[in-house]
């Protein structure tokens, strides 16, 4: 194969999603030629070729579900399952592959500066350099109130200099201006209708990579919607339902792969802009600016200087990631140089926000320790799949009550809010008076459910809350919000109530995906109940 072939080979599969899609399918199952699997290993391939398991990943998926509804023999659904979990694996490594061709392309950055030094420095010292920047502008002769430019936002702030007298096309200001509702449903037809060829315009891409989870959540929607349809019907009439369930995964295969292309595109703006900072007009005033800072600090800190140089050092020597400039290490760095914790994320290791941390560490009881005597308390939990916005919710209240329902989910977050609801409403219908306490191990969920309470809008929540049967629970308990607590409970430690309500959960999401006769549901749902010492207690609660 020639160069001038190799080359037309990878130019074709750049711009032929089709053509791109077959061929690593084909290379998957080890049925490719030679050249087309060369021509696959070229680096500018790297980033389309997620796009192009994300979509096929779906796919998989959607195939394996008609084939579970219409009741194919049991050979053909294994078969069906191990493909998709191959897609799966697939896509998997196709993505870390780009993310570490990403992380070793080279930026062409300037770096006048240690940077590990600098950030640590700068989280350390901020109004030092703070303080530098502005020092910095007015010697450019930059009017005092010029739009400051911290350290971690200089790329942003560059590219908008530049471009700030770019004229846009009207279809891309319209994109820009309009709300978050009316971008979404911009984004729904680029998959559904037409392709938007306006969305990878640098002025929207950015909003396009954040809505595109939104956009992709509404196509989960529509599955979930597909998925009821078809269990609504017996078995012998399935197939119009069906055409329309492989309808939505087709959609949602699309929505899927133009998320990811969203990413991709993001990435390279994001490129683009870093180089802005290393070349042209402003790399000269951003390599001062950084040398100011760190002078600044080592002139008003020369101890603290000195541990930043000492601590530096010391870390690349053991660091595995020091080849790539260690790019998340500042901030432990910078917290053992200050003694100081909110130089920390708010976060411990497994992303969990350091309230629940400290929480979980106490006695888990003791969060009920101010409640009055006649406060109810009940534990709420959800669960969610893959592909479908079906959620499950469950809970369980120390009066003996439980129940469990089903619902549309965009997220886990949403889902977990969800079974607050559904548990508040119910216990309040069976209690006049009390007060009703809701237990959820979900901190997204409580600080979303409290927001509310605590402001009596809803609004504040639409983010969390995006489909409608959530909205709707929740204005419904915003009339009692006098009479709910929503508290957070570390899951999974043995709480009977937390690990009931997860069961019933799992149960509900089970019943309503169709994974679980109703007789088998009914024989669960008992079993549950017997292990939580349940069988004198009033029955459970089926929504």
């Amino acid at each position: 194969m020639t160069i001038t072939e190799h080359t037309e080979l990878i130019r074709r599969f750049a711009d032929d999603f089709t053509a791109l899609q077959e061929a690593v399918l084909a290379r998957m199952n080890k049925i490719c030629a030679p050249e087309i699997a060369a021509a696959l290993e070229h680096a500018s391939l790297a980033g389309p070729i997620t796009v192009a398991f994300a979509h096929a990943d779906v796919l998989a998926r959607g195939a394996v579900r008609r084939a579970e509804f219409s009741a194919q023999p049991p050979e053909r659904l294994r078969r069906l399952r191990a493909y998709a979990r191959m897609v799966r694996r697939a896509r998997s490594q196709a993505e870390a592959l780009y993310k570490e061709q990403h992380a070793r392309r080279p930026t062409g950055r300037s770096r006048p500066v240690d940077m590990l030094e600098l950030r640590v420095a700068r989280m350390a010292s901020p109004a030092a350099f703070a303080e530098a920047l502005r020092q910095e502008l007015r010697a450019r002769g930059l009017p005092d109130g010029t739009p400051q430019a911290p350290e971690s936002d200089l790329a942003r702030w560059v590219w908008d200099r530049k471009t700030a007298g770019d004229e846009l096309p009207a279809p891309v200001r319209e994109l820009r201006d309009c709300d978050d509702d009316a971008f979404v449903q911009a984004l729904l037809r680029d998959a559904r209708e037409e392709e938007n060829p306006y969305l990878p315009h640098d002025a929207v891409v950015e909003r396009w990579s954040r809505h595109a989870r939104a956009a992709l959540a509404w196509g989960r929607y529509a599955i979930g919607q597909a998925e009821r349809d078809v269990l609504a019907c017996p078995l012998s009439g399935r197939r119009t339902r069906l055409d329309a369930l492989d309808d939505a995964y087709q959609d949602t295969a699309v929505l899927a792969a133009r998320a990811r292309e969203a990413k991709l595109r993001v990435a390279d703006l994001r490129d683009r802009m870093q180089a802005c900072v290393a070349t042209g007009p402003f790399a000269e005033l951003i390599a001062q600016y950084r040398a100011a800072a760190l002078e600044l600090f080592a002139a008003d800190e020369p101890e603290s200087w000195h541990r930043v140089r000492e601590l530096t050092a010391g870390h690349r020597a053991d660091c595995a990631e020091r080849t790539h400039g260690c790019p998340l290490c500042h901030r432990a760095l910078a917290t053992i140089l200050t003694d100081n914790p909110s130089a920390n994320t708010g976060k411990d290791n497994d992303g969990e926000c350091l309230t629940a941390t400290a929480l979980a560490d106490s006695d888990r009881y003791a969060v009920l320790a101010d409640l009055p005597d006649t406060a109810i308390v009940a534990v709420a939990d959800a669960a969610v799949g893959d592909d479908s916005a079906l959620c499950g919710y469950g809970w369980a209240a120390e009066d003996g009550t439980t129940g469990h329902g089903d619902s549309m989910a965009s997220s886990s977050g949403e889902a977990e809010v969800i079974g607050i609801c559904a548990a508040a409403l119910s216990l309040l219908d069976r209690h006049e008076e009390a007060t009703i306490v809701l237990l959820c191990d979900s901190t997204e969920a409580v600080e979303a459910a409290n927001a509310a309470l605590d402001s009596a809008d809803p609004a504040v929540v639409h983010r969390t809350l995006l489909f409608p049967e959530g909205r709707h629970l929740l204005d419904r308990l915003l009339r009692h919000r006098h009479r709910v607590q929503v508290r957070w409970l570390k899951g999974h430690i043995g709480h009977d109530l937390n690990e009931t309500a997860d069961a019933f959960a799992g149960l509900a999401l089970r019943r309503t995906a169709g994974r679980i006769s109703p007789s088998a549901a009914r024989k669960e749902e008992a079993r549950i109940l017997r292990l939580l010492g349940s069988e004198h207690r009033p029955p459970s609660v089926a929504a």
